[in-house]
């Protein structure tokens, strides 16, 4: 069985603020978040982690599965301190977040799903996805990443690409397998965080119907915000609206939490 550890990690804002904590995509490191970063940590403290494998974080020495990525960010809050958060995920990020949120409730004061699912699709593509890195490396993957990550018009793939470059074969295709094995389609309604669903109008990864939708129609009150002209990483290739629906969505939550508190670490 695989030890849970805490990942690599950032923080960033003002010390003693409330927690916001920001999972990123498969093939992304911390820094898909820093469009947001700016805005963010004027108010907030910020939290990043890495997945296995991804930017700095060694790569898995077993199996990867979601849960156990949601308890090494739970582990990650004991060790620092931190008792009760809002967490944003992008993708597996969310899939992370959902999980974090249905296995430590009262942990998650606040959630935002970002161009995620509650299921992504089925499981033999993405075993097959993984079997293909481990046996070519992430080359094939990431030669067509910007295809699925983005629209035709968006101009700054690039970065993001050599994050997708960098990964760690072993660790991308450990994460491709944990989300051949995520399914919390039937627990949606055990969600007690506030929830904010974003989209990608243009997502083709995780199109708002059949994805966003099942989110948005099973985590009771949940809301869902469409972004036009965005692909699959929406807070890299439309910041802005991204950004100012995350931020208000923060504030109002934060107004509706009492016992959220920030940690001085």
């Amino acid at each position: 069985m695989t030890t849970v550890t805490p990942p690599h990690h950032r923080l960033d804002g003002p010390e003693g603020a409330p927690v916001v904590v920001l999972g990123p995509s498969l093939g992304t490191t911390m820094d898909l978040w820093l469009p947001q970063l700016p805005a963010l940590s004027r108010s907030w403290r910020v939290l990043r982690y890495d997945l296995p494998g991804h930017g700095q974080e060694p790569p898995p020495s077993g199996p990867v599965t979601v849960d156990g990525l949601a308890d090494g960010v739970a582990r990650l809050l004991d060790d620092l301190g931190i008792d009760r958060v809002a967490y944003a995920g992008v993708s597996v990020g969310g899939a992370v977040g959902t999980t974090l949120a249905l296995r430590a409730p009262d942990r998650v004061a606040s959630l935002i799903l970002c161009c995620t699912s509650p299921r992504f699709g089925d499981p033999g593509p993405w075993r097959d996805r993984a079997a293909l890195v481990r046996r070519e490396g992430v080359g094939p993957v990431a030669d067509s990443a910007a295809g699925r990550w983005f629209t035709p018009s968006f101009t700054g793939a690039d970065p993001y690409v050599a994050m997708l470059r960098a990964t760690d074969p072993g660790g991308y295709a450990a994460c491709c397998e944990a989300l051949a094995g995520f399914d919390v389609t039937a627990r949606l309604g055990e969600i007690t965080a506030p929830t904010l669903v974003i989209a990608g109008d243009q997502d083709l990864p995780t199109p708002p119907k059949g994805h966003a939708d099942l989110l948005a129609e099973g985590v009771p009150g949940a809301r869902l915000t469409v972004v036009d002209d965005a692909g699959h990483l929406a807070n890299a290739e439309r910041p802005g609206p991204v950004t100012d629906a995350i931020i208000q969505h923060l504030d109002r939550t934060a107004h509706l939490d009492r016992t959220w508190k920030g940690t001085g670490r």
